[in-house]
């Protein structure tokens, strides 16, 4: 049996962290990954409840904000549960394994970048030690 999901999308709000009873991270967020679509037909968006756990859920919350895009890699999952009415709900997920930055750096200074910098760059004009 196989269960692979790997999306690319943009999240469309903050990850939210929270801790089980147990103190296990826990981070949950939506990602908008576009349809393939034709020339002249609308765009359509798929909206996909993913769910992060442990250092990845921290790494998430650290790291990413609304509007960035990032590749998502895990496996598919389906809740069941009973609502407050007693009807029967499903729900899918993906449990996110691993989480990727995916393309430029933001511009928009109101987007949070990563606190491990990836595109940070060492000014020439330095006096500090080198890195190496």
């Amino acid at each position: 049996m196989l269960n692979c999901v790997t999306l690319m999308g943009r999240m469309t709000k903050d990850p939210e962290l929270r801790y089980t009873p147990s103190q296990t991270p826990v981070a949950t967020f939506t990602l908008a990954v576009d349809r393939d679509f034709k020339k002249g037909e609308e765009k359509q968006v798929d909206f996909i409840d993913c769910v992060a756990w442990k250092s990845t859920a921290e790494f998430a919350a650290r790291n990413f904000s609304k509007g960035m895009l990032c590749v998502v890699e895990g496996r598919l999952q389906i809740r069941a549960w009973e609502d407050n009415a007693g009807n029967k709900r499903r729900n899918a997920e993906v449990i996110v394994d691993n989480l990727y930055f995916c393309g430029s750096r933001p511009k928009d200074e109101t987007e949070k970048p990563p606190r491990d910098d990836p595109f940070k760059t060492i000014s020439s004009e330095d006096d500090g030690d080198l890195p190496f």
